[in-house]
């Protein structure tokens, strides 16, 4: 990752062109979310969501599977996910013809557990996120699939980095651009594209509270881990930080916050309240940033935001937001 250029950018965006979707950016300008934007500002949100299999994973996933040679295309692929990567690799995958084995929690949404056997992948369900390493090694080692790791790999930052591209071009220049954070795959891709094309736009990452590896290893300098995940924001839930997506995104990352669950369940029904769009957590946490700890700094500034994906059951969405809130919109 260390000679992430503009050219092996333009590369990957060829390679993905036709395959993967240029989703949409949408103004957010309509009557009703109009009352709880920052005052004097514009913000842009790009619908990740419409993208294949649900989520931005989909463009680094179909870049890893076409990157292997012959032999790692025989003996198949593995990873750990949370449900979005595992989607995007199971679907990648079977476009490719290739054999697919991932590793997800046995918490994971039946929803996205049910989905990638639909697109033809082999389950392993371990305990927990914490646990999913070690099953992934050995897979690897007995089996010799090759691992594409949800957000170290070289080929997941350029898919990011594909998106960040996207939403430059389609937007007018931007102020700030506000992330989902996980283990750091998408905000170091993105990070890198925004920063070639747009260096004077300032990048902020949003974590949950309850899940926040890459902020600990911005502080100390080195990737840490985590002795426990604890947030409903699953597709955030990385276990670690990692150290290849940590370099790059330390390099073109400005800033990170953590939010609280509560907030993004919040932000769930506000999502769908305002823009009839039903997100799973990780989705909202872009604007939930913009809307609630970032507002005074948002206001009179143009800011991209994204709506990374939504892989949710309604059993799961009804339990998320069985507690929440619709906000009322801010006093001018």
């Amino acid at each position: 990752m260390s000679a992430f250029t503009t050219d092996r950018i333009a590369a990957a965006r060829a390679e993905l062109d036709g395959v993967v979707i240029r989703t949409p950016i949408l103004p957010l300008r309509s009557s009703k979310i109009a009352p709880y934007i920052p005052a004097g500002s514009e913000l842009f949100l790009k619908l990740e969501l419409f993208q294949h299999t649900g989520s931005f994973k989909a463009r680094g996933a179909s870049l890893g599977v076409s990157w292997l040679n012959e032999e790692q295309r025989r003996r198949g692929v593995t990873t750990f996910s949370g449900g979005n990567h595992a989607l995007a690799i199971a679907w990648a995958a079977r476009n490719e013809g290739v054999s697919a084995k991932v590793v997800m929690t046995e918490t994971a949404d039946p929803f996205r557990i049910e989905g990638c056997r639909d697109l033809g992948a082999e389950i392993v369900l371990v305990p927990d996120m914490m646990a999913a390493m070690p099953m992934l090694n050995a897979l690897s080692e007995e089996e010799g699939r090759q691992i594409l790791h949800p957000f170290n790999d070289v080929n997941m930052a350029y898919g990011a980095a594909s998106c960040g591209s996207e939403m430059v071009e389609d937007c007018p220049p931007l102020d700030y651009v506000v992330l989902p954070v996980g283990g750091g795959g998408l905000i170091s891709g993105m990070a890198a594209a925004i920063r070639h094309l747009s260096p004077t736009t300032k990048v902020i990452g949003v974590e949950p509270e309850g899940a926040d590896s890459l902020g600990r290893s911005f502080r100390s300098g080195r990737a840490e881990s985590l002795d426990r995940v604890a947030t409903i924001a699953d597709s955030l839930g990385a276990p670690m930080a990692m150290p290849e997506s940590l370099a790059l995104a330390r390099r073109n990352v400005d800033e990170l916050i953590t939010i609280p669950d509560s907030l993004m369940a919040d932000t769930m029904l506000l999502m769908r309240h305002t823009l009839n769009l039903v997100a799973e957590p990780a989705c909202t946490a872009s604007l939930a940033a913009t809307l609630g700890p970032l507002r005074d700094r948002m206001a009179d500034r143009r800011v991209g935001v994204l709506a990374c994906g939504s892989n949710i059951s309604m059993e799961r969405y009804a339990a998320y937001t069985e507690t929440a809130r619709l906000p009322a919109p801010p006093e001018a």
